[in-house]
């Protein structure tokens, strides 16, 4: 029993620390702080979701028959329904770089590999453990990176699963065309 106390008093203080600053309720910051976001200068925050592709390019480019959007925010999700169930994931780092995303993917163990999409440098990364998914990261026109993921929800990877994301980001880089 004491043995045990000491563990929890040396997890509970050991984890603790002090931070300088005033603490405010959300919301009742002057908005002037470091921390805040002018969202005015991402023009198409959230707007990629629902206007960046059509759900039927979605669909068509992943080989399924229709796409349904689960979720706008942060990153954008969809299930395409064919012979396989696929998820697709889009984000968008408004501030984010090539760089810092392919030094990220390969400290999770994920392999890369540089590619050219539209003419515009980007990088594929895949995951060891998951073979069928692959993902995709370019520089975006305006700023940051975009990145889309493609993971058929089998086991069975496709002759190429870097196809159908490096294909939605040329349509994106292309316009849609």
């Amino acid at each position: 029993m004491i043995a045990l106390l000491g563990v929890c008093l040396l997890v509970f203080t050991g984890c603790s620390r002090s931070v300088d600053g005033t603490a405010v309720p959300l919301g009742g910051g002057s908005g002037t702080d470091p921390g805040s976001v002018d969202t005015d200068k991402y023009d198409g925050l959230t707007l990629e979701c629902t206007r960046l592709l059509s759900l039927d390019q979605i669909a068509t480019t992943v080989g399924g028959t229709t796409a349904e959007s689960t979720f706008n925010g942060a990153i954008c999700r969809w299930v395409v329904t064919g012979a396989v169930v696929t998820g697709v994931t889009f984000n968008w780092f408004e501030t984010g770089t090539v760089s810092v995303e392919k030094e990220t993917a390969k400290k999770l163990g994920y392999e890369t590999e540089n590619v050219r999409i539209a003419s515009t440098a980007a990088f594929t990364q895949r995951d060891p453990r998951r073979p069928a998914a692959c993902g995709v990261t370019a520089n975006s026109p305006a700023r940051g990176v975009y990145t889309w993921w493609v993971e058929p929800r089998t086991t069975a990877a496709a002759a190429d699963p870097c196809a159908a994301p490096t294909k939605l980001m040329e349509l994106v880089l292309t316009g849609g065309q």
